[in-house]
């Protein structure tokens, strides 16, 4: 049986569903939770780590470190930063436990610029992901666990079943569902969580954007720099059985 993770870390591009991951890891008790501690230091100087202030990639580091000494930790992030030194700290990359949520592109853009018209083809994250991803398969040895924020939607049980399984952890299916609200460590990025926040569990959100990759050649272009990286993460991730797995999305050409 896998060794329950002491440290339980899932990284993703922004606008792909990892705040409700976060939100249902808070509903199972059995973690203390972070909130987006690295994208924190790089937006605002720091981020809290327990009861701990930090202010640089290796003070979080160590606060983490320390912290998990005393409780197992999860925390999430997301690749609209850039994170030098996490990527040559091969104490941590082997010492957490990393996963990984991905979502399409092309939605991703298309949301991620709504609220960001300044959007950068780097700030999509998708290729970020990538590279975190290949430097915890180095230091771990094997392939880390990925999951597709579709499948979370679709199938939320099976999904949640399937990460818990892979990681060494029980799936607890009572704590898929929450009460709606704003946790008091969104409060900084509440208009990023807004959708989470008004939610009571795993849903998906229709919602229309005026610019998308379809009718913005910006966009476009930045959704043919990232679609490869996201394909080569969506061949590793986490498979359902057939019937919920013919249910899920298919990579698409950026034509």
């Amino acid at each position: 049986m896998t060794t329950p993770p002491r440290i339980l870390a899932l990284w993703s591009a922004p606008r792909s569903r990892s705040t409700a991951f976060l939100r249902m890891m808070v509903e199972r008790g059995d973690f203390l939770v972070i909130h987006e501690p690295f994208s924190h230091c790089m937006d605002f100087g720091e981020a809290m780590v327990g009861s701990d202030r930090v202010r640089s990639e290796p003070e979080l580091i160590e606060a983490i470190l320390d912290l998990s000494r005393q409780t197992p930790v999860f925390f999430k992030d997301t690749t609209d930063f850039y994170y030098p030194y996490l990527l040559t700290n091969s104490r941590f990359l082997r010492e957490a436990t990393h996963t990984f949520i991905l979502r399409h592109p092309a939605p991703v853009i298309a949301s991620h610029f709504a609220l960001n018209p300044a959007l950068t083809c780097a700030e999509v994250g998708i290729e970020r992901l990538a590279e975190i991803y290949d430097a915890a398969a180095i230091q771990a040895g094997r392939a880390p666990v990925v999951i597709d924020s579709e499948d979370l939607i679709r199938r939320p049980h099976e999904t949640v079943a399937a990460y818990c399984g892979a990681v060494g952890i029980p799936p607890l299916p009572g704590r898929l569902a929450w009460q709606p609200g704003v946790l008091p460590e969104w409060e900084r990025t509440s208009r990023w969580h807004a959708s989470t926040a008004a939610s009571s569990g795993f849903s998906a959100q229709t919602q229309q954007y005026p610019h998308g990759v379809h009718n913005n050649p910006v966009l476009a272009r930045y959704l043919r720099h990232h679609l490869p990286h996201y394909q080569r993460l969506w061949n590793a991730r986490l498979t359902l059985p057939v019937a919920a797995h013919q249910l899920g999305p298919h990579p698409v050409s950026a034509s």
